[in-house]
């Protein structure tokens, strides 16, 4: 426990791993209002100022292209009882919105993101961290339907992004970082014996949490 009356939990993997499937599915069956989830996605650092040809050639996939310190000090605030207004990133645009998502007193955040681990700031303030293995071949095959469904892209241009930033992030950073995970999931976010088991870490935690 982090000695605050928040709970954090950190889920971290490759892109398409099952983060947010993982994160989506044990926020519903725990059926708490209690429960936010936070991407760190979210926290894209802003190029909304550049043409959108530049935006399109920025690496995604390493640790600086994420305003981490937003995000920590948001947890901070957090975990103080405040309300923090969350960035709305729009993948298409390479930009974020100029709406924000206000969220506050939760007693569980999950946060869910690549590259959570890698700062040693975040992985600091988690009280459980969770790495979803998945094979690379599988995380890609969903990153093209995700992409070119939901994000417009080509077939062409995921490829080219995740032959030069995708695949060697994960393996530079992302990968390396799963020796901090207290927990590994293989199989994806559809693991049942791996929900269940957070589920009821999750509920021991808000016992010991309302009981201090």
């Amino acid at each position: 426990m982090n000695g605050t009356n928040m709970i954090i939990i950190g889920i971290s993997g490759a892109s398409a791993s099952g983060k947010s499937l993982l994160a989506n599915t044990i926020v519903k069956e725990l059926g708490s209002d209690q429960v936010v989830i936070i991407s760190e996605d979210s926290y894209y650092k802003d190029h909304g100022n550049l043409p959108f040809d530049e935006r399109a050639k920025i690496n995604y996939d390493h640790p600086d292209s994420f305003d981490h310190e937003l995000l920590y000090g948001h947890l901070i605030r957090l975990q103080q009882g405040e309300t923090v207004e969350i960035p709305i990133y729009n993948h298409s645009l390479h930009a974020r919105e100029k709406e924000t998502i206000k969220i506050g007193r939760h007693t569980i955040v999950v946060l869910e993101g690549i590259l959570l681990f890698v700062e040693p700031k975040l992985r600091e303030l988690m009280d459980i961290r969770i790495f979803m293995e998945t094979a690379l071949d599988i995380c890609l095959m969903r990153r093209l339907r995700r992409d070119i469904k939901d994000r417009g892209r080509s077939l062409d241009s995921v490829l080219k992004q995740y032959e030069e930033t995708v695949r060697p992030m994960y393996l530079q950073f992302i990968d390396p970082s799963k020796r901090y995970a207290d927990l590994i999931v293989p199989r994806g976010g559809g693991n049942r014996i791996a929900i269940d088991m957070i589920k009821a870490k999750m509920r021991e935690l808000l016992k010991m949490l309302h009981h201090a």
